[in-house]
């Protein structure tokens, strides 16, 4: 088996096991839709903004308990590259000195920066899954976030969450296809196993 051939048949198990990382993406998607919620409030977006910031400590649990809803598989042993998935996650986090810098000195601006970061972050994925939804969506989140948070007046900066929900709705759809795919044996890795 060739080595290409082989990181491919390791990224197709991380994607089928792991469903894309479908518990994840439906937990983003509920927490943005609390968060769209947040920012239909008449605060002030920095008060927003840091019920926003707080939501985000719910990902984690709540994505737990999706991998149990969707059976999802976070540890594979027996595949090496299964832990660039956690190091892929957790390196938004060094993104979050230029969300703190937003909210300090421009609130209005916070939301559109943390939908920037979350849409970004996507993008590695792409390669880790193999599977392009991760790299269209990446681009069309961030882009759509500066788009609207350079347009939108500061009393419907809700649209921009509202957006990433629909965004992420269509991300996991995407996804879920592209992980009933894969379940079908792969033409090529059916012969080298003949």
């Amino acid at each position: 088996m060739s080595a290409q051939l082989n990181l491919d048949a390791l990224r197709r198990e991380l994607s089928v096991k792991a469903k894309n990382g479908l518990d994840f993406i439906v937990a983003a998607s509920l927490i943005w839709s609390v968060i769209t919620l947040i920012w239909l409030l008449p605060n002030s977006p920095g008060r927003n903004g840091l019920y926003t910031f707080c939501m985000g400590g719910v990902m984690l649990p709540l994505a737990l308990l999706f991998s149990k809803v969707f059976r999802t598989t976070w540890t594979i042993p027996g595949n090496p590259i299964q832990p660039l998935g956690l190091w892929l996650n957790f390196a938004q986090l060094f993104y979050f000195p230029i969300l703190i810098f937003m909210y300090i000195k421009h609130p209005q601006y916070f939301i559109m920066t943390y939908g920037i970061i979350t849409g970004a972050h996507f993008f590695p994925y792409a390669w880790f899954y193999n599977t392009k939804s991760f790299a269209v969506m990446a681009g069309v989140i961030s882009l759509g976030c500066l788009l609207l948070g350079t347009r939108l007046p500061v009393e419907k900066l809700y649209y921009i969450p509202g957006f990433i929900v629909g965004s992420l709705l269509v991300l996991a759809g995407w996804l879920y296809l592209d992980y009933q795919a894969k379940r079908q044996p792969a033409p090529e890795l059916a012969a080298v196993a003949a």
